[in-house]
């Protein structure tokens, strides 16, 4: 069993890179599904979720080549429209599979995703989105058989809540769709903007994707962006960095990064009391002196404050002179890190979905366990900035959304290591 090993106390300094966006690139490597030629991509995380998409697109018959960063996706002889129970419970963005496999097969079979347990997150938006596109889907024990025999057709689809994943789903069945999709209420996240973006550069005719309203007009087939496409940086990465520069002290400088994307975290970091700057695709961070309390913090929709990033914010704040609220309101179930929190000395009171941060001197090191990727995240920002050793094991699910989390920590002065 892994485990990351951290001495806190110690500032950092130095600069960071930021990875490619995690939730980015698995819907752009599903979306090569869709592609007739080779397609090449740039920025993209190493982190294991991008490891369980290029499984799946190889258990289809796609062939998948990585050089670090890089990736190759040859998906012009796919030659089947199934995905087994073992691949699709890897990771919660293995529904987005759908709507790719639909626009290019016509069918698919798989079954309810896997991912962390954040509450019940039904895909009921995703399912009645392609019934409307004239799909044919039955489900028997937890199996979803999905058909479109006359193929797919575009229709007006207006969402009840602005699913990420069901915008995606939309997107991809929608381009190789007869006639105009048009979709209302839809997410607004960069990573919806970048999905788009590929998707025109493969040929896709698509309007409106960063807004609250898309249209997409089919096309017959997708072929590939003449050059390789870069994923966009990944925000929540940042703002973890930014947080361990919050809880140990210190200074940072986060590069490849896009601060617009950030518009709602940043400001908090000011609030706390530290010094923030940003500059092109630079964000500055210095820890100039004791932290103070933010006001209520509510979790929404982009371009609100993001689900992804509470727990890596709460971290911080346990320590921070007065009393922060959180409020969530995307996720029954994402107040799961708090426990190890208050192991390590914060005073936390959660209940549904709100969670009250009073903040404590100083926390000290604690043994624990990742309750998911995020929580994870948020432990290994407060261990940084503990007095004494922390042990965290469970690296599995941070490692879904990580690139190397202890070597990029290490190189700005943490003490941190990972025991296998």
């Amino acid at each position: 069993m892994q485990k990351l090993v951290i001495d806190g106390g110690r500032p950092l300094s130095g600069e960071i890179k930021v990875q490619g966006a995690k939730n980015a690139v698995l819907p752009v490597l599903a979306a090569c599904t869709l592609c007739s030629r080779e397609v090449r991509l740039s920025n993209c995380p190493c982190i294991s979720d991008r490891y369980g998409a290029a499984r799946i697109l190889t258990s289809l018959g796609g062939k998948v080549r990585a050089d670090g960063t890089d990736m190759t996706v040859d998906c012009t002889d796919i030659d089947s429209s199934s995905i087994s129970s073992e691949l699709m419970r890897t990771m919660r963005s293995s529904i987005i599979f759908m709507g790719a496999l639909m626009g290019r097969t016509g069918k698919c079979t798989l079954c309810y995703p896997g991912g962390c347990d954040l509450g019940p997150r039904p895909i009921d938006m995703h399912l009645s989105a392609m019934k409307k596109m004239g799909a044919v889907i039955t489900d028997e024990h937890g199996i979803i058989e999905c058909s479109a025999p006359e193929g797919l057709t575009g229709c007006k689809i207006s969402l009840s809540f602005p699913s990420v994943g069901a915008t995606e789903n939309i997107l991809l069945a929608a381009v190789t769709a007869k006639g105009e999709t048009v979709i209302s209420n839809c997410a607004r996240e960069p990573e919806i903007t970048c999905l788009a973006d590929f998707l025109i550069a493969c040929g896709a005719h698509i309007n409106g994707a960063g807004g609250s309203r898309i249209t997409v007009e089919g096309v017959e087939r997708l072929s590939a962006p003449r050059e390789s496409f870069a994923i966009i940086p990944d925000r929540i990465a940042a703002a973890t960095y930014l947080s361990c520069c919050a809880c140990a002290g210190g200074e940072l400088m986060l590069t490849d990064c896009c601060p617009a994307h950030m518009e709602a975290i940043l400001p908090l970091f000011e609030q706390m009391g530290m010094y923030v700057r940003s500059f092109g695709s630079n964000i500055y961070i210095q820890k100039t002196g004791g932290l103070k309390a933010a006001d209520t913090i509510r979790t929404m929709v982009y371009p609100g404050f993001p689900t992804d990033a509470q727990a890596i914010i709460m971290a911080p704040l346990c320590t921070a002179e007065g009393t922060t609220v959180f409020v969530e309101n995307i996720f029954e179930n994402r107040y799961r890190h708090t426990g190890a929190l208050s192991r390590m000395g914060a005073d936390i009171r959660a209940e549904g979905k709100v969670a009250v941060v009073t903040g404590v001197p100083a926390l000290y090191g604690a043994a624990s366990e990742a309750p998911d990727l995020r929580g994870g995240a948020a432990i290994v920002c407060a261990a940084l900035g503990a007095s004494g050793r922390s042990e965290i094991t469970r690296t599995e699910l941070i490692d879904r959304g990580y690139d190397s989390i202890e070597a990029i920590l290490s190189s700005a002065g943490a003490k941190i290591s990972r025991i296998i």
